[in-house]
């Protein structure tokens, strides 16, 4: 296994110019190739119109499916391109046809975007929400999980690496005992995707939801559903267009026999060819290659941030991810930021609402984070804990 051509991939991304940008977490540069695809099939629709520039751009733009399938190991009937991943986990959550009573299983780290809908669906829904406690790392009890399934379970949804808190959640732990219970599992990847490798059937995941902006290094407004298979014969959308569900006759509609019956009719194709050009570049790369070099920078700005007694790091778990998670006393995060910022550095902050319940927990402040992607260097993370430093708190 060869190492990363890192002088390559920096001379192909143009934002390395303009900062040195610490924030993948938030939406990473994208490649030029990415930009290319976007600018190029944006240019066909001025050109030739938006449906003939469609039209001649199909296979390429089918090879998309291909591309995220791949990416995850899954087959292309099992994917939908979405316009990001809220709405992906939004449209997997909604169908799911649970039962009044039934019981919704999660974790202390979920985000707060999957967690108001949890909120909104046991209102509307007479549901209950049950939060797994954290074992000693930080991370998702197993133990726990297993003593609490019983025939009210409905669902089992957690989120993968949360937003803040370096945790790997065990991901494919809780799929094994999702599928030996047969209980629906719904992932929220949206930080995993292009940071680690994902194999749906590893974590035995039904639904899995993804951005294309993040450690996927894909343009903003793209991501992906992954649907399994024996789920594509009963799951009907919560909404459906002629897309998703042709009208067949005056008083019927047939549902698409694979994931796509989640998608509507227009999106934006440029975007879409910007996401399989993102996913094609980092396959080429490697995401093994990438996920070893993300945690290498993020272990060493773990370890300089530490350093400083005036720091205080946030992060959870045994095996952590490439979100640096910190605090520092007395100071203002924005105002960090924006110090930052004004020194061509890119950091960014999480809000406690973010993820309330560890944040509630833990007694969180607002946290700063710094994630590194494999195009930084550690002269880059040298320099930017060098630049916290000169904001005056030590």
């Amino acid at each position: 296994m060869s190492a990363i051509d890192i002088e390559k991939v920096r001379s192909e991304t143009p934002g390395i110019q303009v900062s040195t940008h610490l924030l993948a977490s938030g939406s990473a540069l994208m490649p030029q190739c990415v930009v290319n695809a976007v600018i190029e099939y944006t240019q066909l629709e001025a050109q030739f119109g938006g449906y003939e520039a469609q039209a001649q751009q199909a296979d390429k733009l089918e090879r998309v499916y291909s591309s995220v399938a791949r990416h995850i190991g899954a087959n292309t009937r099992e994917i939908a391109v979405m316009e990001n991943a809220t709405v992906g986990w939004c449209h997997a959550f909604y169908a799911l046809p649970l039962k009044r009573g039934a019981r919704i299983l999660t974790c202390e780290a979920e985000y707060a975007a999957n967690y108001v809908a949890f909120l909104q669906r046991a209102k509307r829904d007479d549901l209950r929400i049950e939060v797994i406690p954290s074992d000693e790392t930080g991370a998702l009890d197993i133990t726990a999980l297993e003593n609490t399934i019983d025939d009210d379970v409905g669902l089992i949804a957690i989120t993968w690496i949360p937003t803040n808190g370096g945790l790997v959640n065990p991901a494919a732990e809780v799929g094994k005992i999702a599928q030996a219970h047969g209980v629906p599992y719904l992932l929220d990847a949206c930080q995993a995707a292009g940071q680690m490798r994902i194999d749906v059937a590893e974590l035995q995941c039904d639904f899995l939801s993804a951005t294309g902006r993040k450690f996927l290094r894909g343009p903003r407004g793209t991501g992906f559903l992954y649907v399994k298979e024996k789920w594509l014969a009963s799951l009907e959308p919560a909404m459906i267009d002629h897309f998703g569900a042709p009208w067949v006759a005056r008083d019927r509609y047939e549902l698409r026999d694979d994931a796509r019956r989640f998608e509507t009719w227009e999106n934006s194709c440029a975007l879409r060819a910007g996401l399989g050009a993102a996913i094609d570049y980092a396959d080429q790369i490697g995401i093994d290659l990438i996920a070893e070099r993300i945690s290498m920078l993020a272990e060493q700005t773990r370890s300089l941030l530490a350093e400083d007694p005036q720091i205080t790091l946030h992060d959870l778990g045994s095996t952590k991810c490439g979100i640096v998670s910190f605090s520092i006393n007395d100071t203002d995060p924005e105002a960090v930021i924006q110090h930052m910022a004004a020194e061509r550095f890119v950091i960014g902050a999480s809000q406690p609402s973010s993820t309330r319940i560890d944040a509630e927990r833990r007694s969180l402040p607002t946290v700063l984070r710094i994630a590194p992607h494999y195009y930084n260097t550690e002269y880059d993370i040298t320099q930017a804990v060098a630049r916290l430093r000169s904001y005056g708190f030590a």
